[in-house]
């Protein structure tokens, strides 16, 4: 059966990469501050990075900071990516950084929203509601989500690092949860590359789901570290998104090979250790 994550890894061995491309209209990168201008923005850089890129990661909010313009422009962002597919003969997953977290009727249309109206194969979500309010998003197998299980952020510790009654660290309660519910081989998680500890006992609770690993470069996660800690021995299983690292790059379809190869470099030198 046809999942999310049979899609990912497909894309991963075309494109040789563990790269997801931030798409994150930054008002002060743009031209102007318009929905046209992100529109531009983004356009260029799916242009110029898609070869390389395993995945497209766009941030909902610096479309919707614009209305419904912007929400207009996100979905051309998506049919953008999408063409770029096409032209390279190999489907690059979407995956639309929303951080959803509802119940019943209000997280159906949330994931009608994602998919059916953007066109989305996977967004992020927030799992502390529990697992009706994830059901929703993972009826189709061939779309898929990322649950967060222990952010990037400085202040992630306050919440997810509390310990339970069990001993366990509540982000590894979500690992195993997240492990239980992937019956259909689309749940991964969100593993930010600023704690490399927790991400090695996340992959211990969780070896076999994807991890989405942000806060490489401008939030101060090392490549390296992470790529040790999170890859699995398949040598798959972590995302990488990179944002302003690329889109402020002076080149930035050069920046995103340079990325890719060096995850490369790093993936073949822990292979042989």
């Amino acid at each position: 059966m046809e999942s999310f994550f049979t899609f990912l890894e497909k894309r991963v061995d075309d494109s040789s990469s563990l790269l997801c491309v931030g798409l994150d209209p930054h008002i002060p990168d743009l031209k102007q501050p318009t929905a046209d201008a992100a529109l531009d923005f983004c356009l260029t850089l799916i242009k110029q990075t898609a070869p390389y890129a395993a995945a497209f990661k766009p941030n909902v909010a610096f479309f919707e900071v614009f209305g419904a313009d912007g929400w207009s422009a996100l979905r051309q962002v998506v049919a953008a990516v999408q063409a770029e597919s096409v032209r390279l003969g190999s489907l690059i997953p979407v995956i639309l950084d929303a951080k959803r977290g509802d119940i019943a009727s209000t997280a159906e249309a949330y994931a009608s929203s994602a998919f059916d109206h953007l066109g989305a194969h996977c967004i992020t979500l927030n799992p502390y509601l529990g697992k009706d309010s994830i059901d929703p998003f993972i009826q189709n197998s061939e779309k898929g989500v990322f649950l967060l299980c222990k952010t990037s952020n400085k202040g992630s510790g306050d919440l997810q690092d509390l310990q339970l009654a069990t001993g366990e660290f509540l982000y590894i309660h979500v690992a195993q949860l997240a492990q239980s519910w992937n019956l259909k081989n689309n749940i991964g998680l969100v593993v930010g590359a600023t704690h490399v500890e927790a991400m090695t006992n996340i992959r211990a609770a969780a070896p076999d789901l994807w991890f989405l690993a942000p806060g490489v470069g401008a939030q101060g996660g090392e490549l390296e570290s992470a790529l040790r800690a999170g890859v699995r021995k398949d040598g798959k299983g972590v995302l990488l998104p990179v944002s302003r690292g690329i889109s402020r790059a002076e080149k930035p379809g050069r920046a995103a090979a340079e990325f890719r190869d060096e995850i490369l470099r790093i993936k073949r030198e822990l292979h042989q250790r």
